[in-house]
């Protein structure tokens, strides 16, 4: 049985305490972890950049 991993990017970000806290919330409240928080609202934003043909 073939297992397939999905190559990820490590990446050093920084932010103000102030946004920290607030991913920290919003992932709380959707059940995911802050980096998946993090992952789930760029894709979210490439998404919608693509749909408006920005990107």
């Amino acid at each position: 049985m073939e297992q397939h991993e999905v190559e990820q990017k490590q990446l050093l970000l920084r932010m103000s305490n102030e946004l920290w806290q607030d991913l920290v919330v919003l992932a709380d409240k959707e059940f995911r972890s802050v980096n998946s928080q993090i992952e789930y609202l760029l894709t979210q934003c490439v998404n919608k950049m693509k749909e408006e043909k920005k990107l």
